[in-house]
């Protein structure tokens, strides 16, 4: 996983940074106010409600306003959240386009990244799995 350190998203609390993800087993989903397909997805974010294991939003090249509007009208289920406002954190992961979603393991690596919109299949067959094989180790 790529050094970074993001501000929140405006009407956040908590910005992004890779120190945040030490430690432990989470999720980093990369996406858009004006994406669609994010739209689509953002609903299968409910993990972190379940309990299962901390989401963290990167908001990739989104206006200040649009974003929060966005994360306000449709919930907002990350426990961190970082603007990045030209994308070029982004670009260190290996995103090319949104939403992509990555499983971070403890130790700070890319365990996973699915690209395009999550499904409840591959959340239930492929994420899932993984983490719970993660959070044992």
């Amino acid at each position: 996983m790529p050094q970074f350190a993001l501000p929140p998203v405006k009407g956040r609390a908590l910005g992004l940074s890779s120190h945040d993800l030490a430690g432990e087993v989470s999720l980093v989903n990369v996406f858009g106010s004006w994406c669609v397909e994010c739209r689509t997805e953002h609903p299968l974010l409910e993990l972190k409600a379940k309990g299962v294991l901390p989401i963290h939003g990167l908001n990739y090249k989104d206006q200040p306003d649009n974003a929060a509007r966005w994360l306000n009208a449709l919930g907002d289920p990350s426990t961190r959240t970082g603007a990045d406002l030209d994308g070029r954190i982004a670009i260190d992961w290996g995103v090319y386009g949104v939403p992509e979603t990555f499983v971070i393991s403890k130790d700070g690596h890319i365990a996973h990244k699915h690209i395009g919109p999550l499904s409840s299949g591959a959340i239930e067959g492929t994420i899932l799995p993984l983490i719970r094989r993660l959070q044992e180790q």
